[in-house]
This record gives structure tokens, C-alpha cells and sequence, in this order.
């Protein structure tokens, strides 16, 4: 109230949700959508990485007093500035001797801001209250009453994620074992004897914000990009030999760096991370594989395998997701295929009539989500992420045989094959019931 009255309104919002981790983070999911305003996704993205609400002064004091002797042990001299800040971290630079390799090496404390644990707290409490009030309000909304409700509980309990920083910690070695092998990625390695329940210490990783690093690439390095991106979030994820399978669920552009010197991606923030079973990734695989195919009752299956277990579901609601399958694939464009971010479209479509699905789901949306903004803003024509995914497969096969057909079974390949035979037949079905539909108020007589 105290700004200028001509102060924009994405201005307002910047101020407004200052030392408000909670709304931070969510600005950071939404400021790839490509559907808002210009202005407003231009104001969002400055929390990627222009959030400035702490001192130099005060993260270091934290750091002194965090590490005390630590520092001397291992000869640490810490950078007088901060280097960047997020939601609910600042990050400082520093120097020290490793003892394993017998030399200096550089690395970033990423510290919690003084005020996190008390704000956050506030934030996840009045994210419940508001839950509690708008499923209160279900029927003007038209939604399931529990649908709200159990969301935000799934959101508060994933953010509460976000200041655990010794399950960081455990995540980053995790995460360095996930993607050692894999070419072209970067993950920072976590320096433990350096780290405490308020300060994680990592190595320290070279590289330019992914947007703007390919704002003057050519086309085709821009898709050489855009495969990666997809390759290391979605691809590697889904299609791991393991049974649980680690996945990155917070890509919003801060966290992603490009090395133009080696080409590599980079990985930063593992703070916000979940795992989809065998069983979880292989009723993913059938939805996207059964969307690109515009098979509903392929679609349907993969979805009732997708639901929460352990509730029972009404005949009634069985029936409401056959026909809303059938009712989504029959208004897609029939000029492309459908794909990854349809199948999501789809889920979300599925959740808010009170489907229940499993709890990694809401995050694994999320992701699909944020990289969908930022792949349009790279820019790379003519890209799917089914193609990108499918040469992933392709190659995981070629390079290891025992991974053959993985997540899905023989009995889901020979499914999806019979269901390809039938495509051509179902889209001239659509294509036959759309020119009848469009021809409908010509012919009948009651309307001429």
C-alpha cells in the first residue's frame, strides 16, 4: 500500500512475498507458464536467482559459528560476498585443502537464512488453513471436497523437504551415483566434513543459467540442449534399471546451468526430490505411451494403476475416468501426436474430480510442468519429449541388454504393439466423427 500507485502489479507481488519462502517457491514453478502474462513471467523469473533478503554479514556469522574449528582444520577462507541467494538459502563461496587429494580445491556453503525456520513454519501452517477453508467451498468450485485438502498436504509436506538439509546432504551422494555415468552431467558432490543440519557444503560447479546460456545458440544447438534437459530429467529417471528411481523435482531455470566450455548440464539444488517405483514408472510409461497412441482404454488402465492404493473406488468413478479419457483424447488436435505434457494435462484433469493418485505423481507433474515452460523458452522447434525419450530407450537397450523392455514387461510391449495396429482405425473413427459433428446442423431439419 505504501508503493506508488503506478507501481506494476508483478512489482507489487515481487514485494509483497519478500521473506515468504513458501510463495517464492511456488513463483519459481510458475515462471516458466508459458500462458501468463509476459510482464508477470518476466518479474517471476527473478526468483530463479535475484532473490536478495539476507547480509553477507549474517551468513557468514552463521557459517562461524556453525563450523568454529572445522574451518581451521581444513583451512577454509570463505568469500567476504554472497555469491547468490534462493528461497530459503543464501550460497557464499570458499576455498579449502582437501586432505584425500592433498590440495585446494574451490566449493560453496549453501547456508538457511536466519529467518527460514520461523517463516516457513508460518507459511506451511496458513497453506493448511487456506486449504482447509477453499475445500470448504468444494461444490462452488467443482471439485471433490478431499481434493484441495490432500494436495496442499501432499505440497506442505514435500516443501517441509526443502529445510531438511541433512536429507540433502544424503540425496547429493545419491544423486552423484545416479548420474556419474551419465555423459554431459553435472551433479555438485557434497563435502561432508564441512556440512551440519544448517549448512551444506558442496563442490563448486562451473556454468551460466541454462535460458540465458542458449539465448544466442543456433537452432541446432538449442535442440542439443533441450534433448539433454529431457534426457537427464525425465528420460533417466523413468526408464532406471533400479527399482525406486531418484528424480530432480524442482528444475525450475536457476537450477540449471549450461557449460559452454564442455557442453555439460548441470544439476544444482537437490533439496526437493522424490523416487517412483518400478511399478509407479512403468504405469507412467504405459500413460504416455497409450496417450501418443490416443487409446482410451489403454490410458484408463495406466491411470487406475497410477491411483492411490488402499482406497476403494466406486463403480461411479470408474466410469467417470473411462469417459473423461475418451471425452480428452476425442477434443486433441488430430494433426500431432499427443504426448508427455498431455498425459499430465490429463492426470490433473483426472485428480481434481477426486481421483486420488499416488503422492510422488504430484511432484513428477510438477517437473514435466516447469521443463515444459522452459523447453518453449529455449525454443527448439519440432521437438517432442517423446522422441528424445524414446532414442534414450533406444540406446539404454543397444548399450545394455539386461535392461531390455525396461520398466515395462513383455506383456505391456505386446499391449502397446496390438494397440498400434489399431491407431490408424481410431483416428479415422475421430476424423469420421468430427466431419459428421461439423455437418450436423446442415442436415438436420429441425435446424434449417
Amino acid at each position: 500500500m505504501d508503493l506508488a500507485p503506478d507501481t506494476p502489479p508483478e512489482a507489487r507481488l515481487l514485494c509483497l512475498i519478500a521473506k515468504v519462502p513458501g510463495l517464492q517457491k511456488l513463483g519459481q514453478v510458475l515462471a516458466r507458464n508459458r500462458h501468463l502474462h509476459r510482464s508477470l513471467r518476466k518479474a517471476l523469473s527473478e526468483l530463479e536467482n535475484g532473490i536478495c533478503d539476507v547480509s553477507a554479514e549474517e551468513i557468514r556469522a552463521i557459517i562461524f559459528a556453525e563450523l568454529g574449528p572445522r574451518l581451521k582444520t581444513c583451512a577454509v577462507e570463505v568469500d567476504p560476498a554472497i555469491f547468490c541467494e534462493a528461497s530459503v538459502s543464501a550460497v557464499v563461496r570458499f576455498t579449502w585443502y582437501n586432505p584425500d587429494l592433498q590440495r585446494r580445491e574451490r566449493g560453496v556453503f549453501k547456508v538457511m537464512k536466519p529467518y527460514i525456520p520461523a517463516c516457513f513454519a508460518e507459511d506451511m501452517e496458513l497453506l493448511a488453513r487456506l486449504a482447509t477453508h477453499l475445500g470448504s467451498k468444494h461444490r462452488d468450485y467443482g471439485f471433490a471436497r478431499h481434493v484441495l485438502p490432500d494436495t496442499f498436504n501432499d505440497v506442505r509436506r514435500l516443501l517441509q523437504h526443502e529445510v531438511d538439509f541433512p536429507r540433502e546432504q544424503a540425496t547429493l551422494l545419491e544423486a552423484s551415483r545416479v548420474y556419474g555415468s551419465v555423459s554431459g552431467v553435472r551433479v555438485p558432490r557434497p563435502i561432508q566434513p564441512l556440512c551440519t543440519p544448517t549448512i551444506t557444503a558442496m563442490t563448486e560447479q562451473h556454468g551460466k543459467k541454462i535460458t540465458d546460456a542458449v539465448a544466442r545458440m543456433p537452432v541446432w544447438r538449442r535442440v542439443r540442449v533441450s534433448q539433454q534437459l529431457i534426457e537427464t530429467l525425465i528420460a533417466v529417471p523413468l526408464f532406471a534399471s533400479a527399482g525406486d528411481a531418484m528424480f530432480h523435482a524442482d528444475p525450475h531455470a536457476g537450477n540449471l546451468l549450461y557449460d559452454k566450455g564442455t557442453g555439460d548440464l548441470v544439476v544444482l539444488d537437490w533439496a526437493l526430490t522424490d523416487h517412483l517405483s518400478r511399478d509407479q514408472r512403468r504405469h507412467l510409461a504405459l500413460l504416455i505411451l497409450m496417450m501418443a497412441l490416443r487409446d482410451p482404454v489403454g490410458v484408463s488402465n495406466a491411470i487406475h494403476g497410477l491411483s492411490q492404493k488402499g482406497r476403494r473406488r466406486k463403480p461411479s468413478q470408474d466410469r467417470m475416468i473411462r469417459d473423461h479419457v475418451t471425452r480428452f483424447i476425442e477434443k486433441l488436435p488430430l494433426a500431432r501426436f499427443p504426448g508427455a505434457v498431455d498425459a499430465m494435462d490429463l492426470l490433473e484433469d483426472i485428480a481434481w474430480k477426486g481421483i486420488r493418485l499416488q503422492t510422488p505423481l504430484v511432484l513428477f507433474r510438477k517437473v514435466l510442468f516447469t521443463l515444459d515452460g522452459i523447453l518453449h523458452d529455449i525454443a527448439a522447434p519440432d521437438l517432442t519429449m517423446e522422441s528424445v525419450i524414446a532414442r534414450h530407450i533406444l540406446q539404454s537397450w543397444l548399450t545394455d541388454l539386461r535392461t531390455f523392455g525396461s520398466p515395462l514387461s513383455p506383456r505391456d510391449w505386446i499391449l502397446v504393439q496390438c494397440s498400434a495396429l489399431l491407431y490408424s482405425g481410431r483416428l479415422w473413427v475421430q476424423l469420421a466423427q468430427r466431419a459428421l459433428d461439423r455437418y450436423a446442423p446442415v442436415t438436420n431439419p429441425a435446424a434449417g
